[in-house]
Parts: C-alpha cells; sequence; structure tokens
C-alpha cells in the first residue's frame, strides 16, 4: 500500500520540479531577451540585444496583429535620467534627417514598469533582471490614430500595459 502511494506522487513531484524551473528561469531572465504580452489586443513586445550602441540602451519590436511591426529603441536622457522609448514605423534606412526620424516615429515617451507589489519603476537597461510589467503610457490613444492602423495595417490597438509572457532562449 506504501509503495502504491509513494509511486503515485512521482508525477506530482515531477510536475512541481518543472514548474519550480520555469519560474526560475522566467524570474532569471534578463530584460534584452524578455517577451511581453497585452491581453487585449494580443500585441506583443520582444526585446532584443542592443550591441555596441553608445546611445541605445535597449531595443525591442512590438509586434501587431496583420503582421505589423513596429520598431523600438530606448535612450536614457542626460538631464532627468529616464528611458525615453521610441517606436517607429517603416524609418527610411542608412543616415536619416531628424525630420525624417520625426515623420517615422508613431510614439514616444518614458518606459515604466511594476512589479508584483504594484511598485512603479523604470526600464531598466540590459543586463538586469526584466521586470513583471511594462507601462508604456498614451500608447494605445496614440497608436489609435497612427498611419499603421487601418487599411493594411492593424486592426487592434494594444492597451499601455504589457505583462511578461516569457523569455527567448
Amino acid at each position: 500500500m506504501m509503495a502504491r502511494l509513494l509511486g503515485a506522487t512521482k508525477p506530482v513531484v515531477l510536475m512541481i520540479g518543472i514548474m519550480m524551473a520555469t519560474a526560475a528561469a522566467q524570474a532569471a531572465c534578463p530584460i534584452e531577451l524578455a517577451v511581453y504580452g497585452d491581453s487585449q489586443s494580443g500585441s506583443e513586445i520582444d526585446f532584443t540585444p542592443t550591441g555596441t550602441s553608445a546611445v541605445v540602451t535597449n531595443s525591442f519590436r512590438l509586434i501587431l496583429d496583420n503582421d505589423v511591426v513596429l520598431n523600438g529603441i530606448v535612450m536614457w536622457t542626460t538631464d532627468v535620467a529616464r528611458p525615453n522609448g521610441a517606436l517607429m514605423y517603416k524609418c527610411p534606412e542608412g543616415d536619416v534627417t531628424g525630420e525624417e526620424l520625426a515623420a517615422c516615429t508613431l510614439w514616444n515617451g518614458v518606459i515604466y514598469t511594476s512589479d508584483d507589489k504594484g511598485t512603479v519603476g523604470l526600464l531598466p537597461a540590459e543586463g538586469v533582471e526584466a521586470p513583471k510589467t511594462l507601462i508604456l503610457p498614451e500608447l494605445g490613444p496614440v497608436l489609435r490614430q497612427s498611419r499603421a492602423r487601418g487599411g493594411g495595417g492593424f486592426s487592434k490597438v494594444p492597451s499601455d500595459v504589457f505583462a511578461m509572457k516569457g523569455c527567448q532562449e
């Protein structure tokens, strides 16, 4: 009888071990490999390693429906230290003027984070553990009015809040 009970607990112990390993892997995810999702639209934010940029501290993509991808960067401001993010759509390649860059930028603003306790912070630079939640103020309303929406563009407007979904390998 005891052997049968112990044999029945093995799958449970194995499942708990797998769940703990998954939680530990997600908890140890650096921001440059984090993936976030918006439950309202199904949109995702995927961070990628920035490389050797002297100014850009984070690189990411906002993936919307209908295969629309907005390229994002974060640069910390120097006067008041804040992570200023920008999302761009169909920017020209190579050397661009400030006017061309402004024309293809759909959203910019400070990117905030939140933990499980609701403590609000600022998006960290690469090499730091990914926060649980991202907050991009006014993202939804700005994208609702953008040229990337409608027609051949995206149709589902994301909210301003994205929750961590996982970590890229």
